[in-house]
C-alpha cells in the first residue's frame, strides 16, 4: 500500500495538491487495504490518516496499520473540523464524483466553520486516484484471474446442465450458488439470462419465464473474489442451432476475436472499439451493436478505461479490460461474447477460458 501511496503522492505533486481526502470505496481500498463500508482518509504530503467510526477501529488498525486512526464519532460536521486541522491555507483535493450534494455541504460548512487562517481551499477532483488502479499490479491481476477462473468454472456448471424447462432466474441463481459454494464473495453485478427475444436488451434481467427448445440465451455473469471482479458472457443456443443464429453468432465472433488479436497499448477506446465495430458493420449489423466494446475491471467492474466509439482514453500495459461485442435485433434476441484481456507484452492477452458454446 506504501507504493500506492507515493503515487498518489507524485500525481498530486504534478496537480498542485497538498492533501487529498479520499471517500470512494474502492479508492479508499486501493490506498489502505481498509475493506469497511465507512470511512474516509486524509492523504498529505507527510502523514496518512483514516478517519473511522467505532464499529471500524479494530478492522482498521488491522487492515491499514500504516494510517493514523482519527475516531470519527458522531455526525460528519462534528468530527470533521477536527480532521481537516492543520491544513490551513493548503489546497485540498475531494472526490467529486463520489459526493452527495449533502455530504459536499457539509464539506463546505465544515471548512467555513474553522477560524479564517485555517481553512484549506477545496478543490473539486475526478479520476486522481481511479487513473491509478487503471494499471493493475501483478498481484492484482493474479487475483483477477483468480476470479475470471471462477467464473469461467461456475458457467461452465452451468451450461453443462441447462435445459428447456428452466426459468431465466434458475439459471441465474445456479450460476450464484455455484460461485458461494467454491469460495466468491458474491456476484460482482446482478447476473443477466435472457431467452429469445429478451436478449434483444443488452441489460434484460432474468425472469420467471421457462426457457424454451430453439431459441438462444444470454448469460452475463460476474464474480467477485477477495474484492476483485470478473465479467464474462457467452451466448448459447437450446437445441440445434438455426442459420439466423449461425449467422450472427459468427460475426460477432469474428468481431471479438479480431478486436482480441489486433488490439495494442498506445491505442485509443475509440480505435480499440472499431476494430470490431467495422466487422460487424461490414456484415450489416452495425445499427444492430450500440454499445461499447467494454471497459476496465478491477475493484469494481465498471472502471477506467472505455473502449467506446467516443473514448479517448489511452490503453497501457497492465490494464484490464472487457472485450464483449454484441448485435442486437428486436423481436428475435441478440447475442454477444465477452472476454476479459489484459494488456502486457504489447497485445492482449485473454483471460477468460470458458468454452464459447453455441448449442446446449
Amino acid at each position: 500500500m506504501k507504493a500506492r501511496v507515493e503515487k498518489l503522492r507524485a500525481r498530486m505533486d504534478q496537480m498542485g495538491f497538498d492533501a487529498v481526502l479520499v471517500s470512494q470505496p474502492q479508492n479508499r481500498r486501493y490506498l489502505s487495504g481498509f475493506t469497511g463500508s465507512a470511512g474516509h482518509l486524509l492523504i498529505t504530503g507527510r502523514e496518512t490518516v483514516i478517519a473511522t467510526d467505532f464499529r471500524y477501529y479494530e478492522q482498521s488498525a488491522q487492515q491499514a496499520p500504516d494510517f493514523r486512526l482519527y475516531q470519527a464519532t458522531g455526525p460528519m460536521e462534528g468530527w470533521l473540523p477536527g480532521l481537516l486541522a492543520g491544513l490551513g491555507g493548503q489546497r485540498l483535493g475531494f472526490e467529486a464524483a463520489d459526493l452527495t450534494f449533502h455530504v459536499y455541504r457539509t464539506l463546505r460548512k465544515a471548512v467555513e466553520g474553522l477560524p479564517a487562517d485555517e481553512r484549506p481551499r477545496l478543490v473539486a477532483t475526478t479520476n486522481l486516484v481511479e487513473s491509478l488502479r487503471a494499471v493493475k499490479e501483478p498481484e492484482e491481476i493474479a487475483a483477477l484471474q483468480a476470479a475470471v477462473d471462477l467464473g469461467d468454472a461456475a458457467f461452465q456448471h452451468v451450461a453443462e446442465r441447462i435445459e428447456p424447462g428452466w426459468t431465466e432466474k434458475q439459471v441465474a441463481w445456479e450460476i450464484e450458488k455455484y460461485m458461494r459454494e467454491h469460495g466468491g464473495d458474491g456476484t460482482s453485478f446482478d447476473t443477466i439470462v435472457a431467452g429469445g427475444a429478451w436478449g434483444a436488451m443488452p441489460h434484460a434481467y432474468p425472469r420467471e419465464r421457462p426457457l424454451q427448445e430453439g431459441e438462444t440465451v444470454v448469460i452475463d455473469m460476474g464474480v467477485r473474489l477477495d474484492g476483485y471482479c470478473s465479467d464474462l458472457t457467452r451466448t448459447i443456443f437450446l437445441g440445434r442451432p438455426d442459420d439466423s443464429f449461425r449467422k450472427i453468432y459468427d460475426v460477432v465472433l469474428g468481431a471479438q476475436l479480431t478486436a482480441e488479436e489486433l488490439v495494442r497499448p498506445g491505442m485509443t477506446g475509440e480505435e480499440a472499439h472499431m476494430l470490431a465495430h467495422r466487422v460487424i458493420e461490414a456484415a450489416g449489423f452495425g445499427e444492430n451493436f450500440g454499445h461499447g466494446l467494454g471497459h476496465g475491471v478491477g475493484l469494481e467492474i465498471h472502471e477506467s478505461p472505455r473502449l467506446a466509439r467516443t473514448s479517448k482514453d489511452v490503453l497501457a500495459e497492465g490494464m484490464v479490460v472487457t472485450i464483449e461485442p454484441g448485435v442486437y435485433i428486436t423481436g428475435w434476441g441478440g447475442v454477444r461474447i465477452e472476454d476479459m484481456v489484459v494488456i502486457e507484452d504489447g497485445k492482449a492477452r485473454v483471460m477468460s477460458r470458458a468454452p464459447k458454446i453455441v448449442g446446449a
